[in-house]
């Protein structure tokens, strides 16, 4: 399991309760889903993307 990269307490406290603690657990969900969670923004996605790309991994379609 890759781990989440360094992101706002906000954020991580969203997927974490959300079951999300990993970036293959991320990349079950689309970019949307994501962006549903409280606490997750637009300044999220960015460093979560980079980390899934350099991970060979990508949000769902």
């Amino acid at each position: 399991m890759t781990p989440l990269p360094k992101l706002s307490a906000p954020a991580q406290r969203a997927l974490v309760s959300s079951g999300i603690s990993s970036l293959e657990d991320v990349a079950k969900f689309t970019k949307i889903e994501i962006l549903g969670l409280h606490g997750v923004g637009k300044s999220t996605i960015l460093p979560l993307e980079e980390a899934l790309r350099k991970a060979g991994l990508g949000f769902k379609n």
